[in-house]
């Protein structure tokens, strides 16, 4: 799983939008926003969080550490 403040850093790292994140991961920009507001790992449903992990991870973005105690991601180009 992967935590709110990754969802964030991955974006901005990957210097994209909420909505263009929602578009690359077929979910809608509101579900995008209330995953980064999230204080720890979002709620989700069949298999939402999922499919925005596997857009960032598709994008570039490795997570890693603990998504809870040590949250981080980096980009490979």
């Amino acid at each position: 799983m992967i935590s709110g403040s990754q969802i964030r850093a991955g974006r901005a790292l990957l210097g994209i939008s909420a909505e263009d994140l929602g578009e690359l991961a077929g979910v809608s920009w509101p579900t995008i926003q209330r995953f980064e507001s999230a204080e720890a790992i979002p709620t989700s449903r069949s298999g939402t969080l999922e499919r925005v992990k596997a857009a960032l991870e598709s994008a570039g973005i490795e997570f890693i550490g603990d998504p809870v105690t040590s949250p981080g991601v980096h980009l490979h180009r």
